[in-house]
């Protein structure tokens, strides 16, 4: 556990002295904030139309739904941007070489860079909270906590399972930009995965869709804390950090 926090604290206090973290992360958070007031106009609008022909609407609801269906897919774009260099940087500087012939277990140092950059996500996630305090406070009826905590919950699965697939990218190549690339691709792959078999009834589609990111996502942007998107983002977040830690075994083979 010592070694695990020392490579904790060592790569988050990389991503707070570092101007692209921030960067990226203002940008993230420029986007989130804009697409909230965009999505808040639009259903403040929307909702006023539908009363005047006597259809209530729960605009609070459908805000807070929309809102974290963009936040799914801004994580999409800001996650592969923190977790580019977590090896891949390490093996162009050369560091990586100490790393693996220090005493440190390969399952501490996997943990340690996981856990600071899914931490540094969910630091970034704070200043959200405004947005959503702010419809809390103004809105009636007022969306519920419920629909609010089953939104983050989902944002943090997703982030994780991303941040996990992103790390073993990340050890399979020297490049940032592969890494990067690399890990938008997969996961967009993932994201998209059953669009096409939605309408259909075959063991191939149910298949796609029970694997489909989006699937497991959607349930929680609709306050529904489901069993299996929970089994299934954790599944895959362990199972990313099991073929981190074999590409790292087979670094050590390989003198690195």
């Amino acid at each position: 556990m010592r070694a695990t926090w020392a490579i904790y604290r060592r790569e988050l206090g990389h991503y707070f002295v570092s101007p692209i973290a921030y960067i990226v992360g203002g940008i993230f958070l420029l986007l989130a904030g804009y697409f909230f007031n965009g999505i808040t106009v639009f259903m403040v609008n929307a909702g006023l139309q539908a009363s005047q022909f006597g259809q209530p609407v729960d605009v609070p609801g459908l805000i807070v739904r929309n809102f974290f269906e963009i936040m799914g897919t801004l994580t999409l774009f800001l996650v592969p941007m923190l977790t580019m260099g977590v090896f891949a940087e390490e093996k162009k500087r050369g560091t990586i070489e100490l790393l693996m012939t220090s005493p440190i277990r390969e399952v501490e140092l996997v943990l340690g860079k996981f856990l600071a950059t899914l931490t540094f996500y969910a630091v970034l996630l704070i200043p959200t909270l405004a947005y959503l305090v702010f419809l809390y406070r103004y809105s009636e009826p007022r969306p519920g906590w419920k629909l609010l905590l089953a939104g983050y919950a989902g944002v943090l699965l997703l982030a994780a399972a991303l941040i996990a697939l992103g790390v073993f990218l990340s050890s399979l190549t020297e490049n940032q930009i592969v890494a990067a690339v690399l890990t938008f691709g997969v996961f967009l792959i993932l994201w998209v995965l059953d669009i096409g078999s939605r309408d259909s009834d075959t063991g191939l589609s149910g298949l796609l869709r029970q694997l489909s990111v989006l699937r497991h996502y959607e349930d929680f942007t609709m306050g529904v804390v489901d069993l299996a998107g929970l089994v299934y983002f954790l599944s895959f977040a362990v199972f990313m950090v099991f073929l981190t830690l074999r590409s790292l075994d087979s670094m050590r083979w390989r003198g690195a």
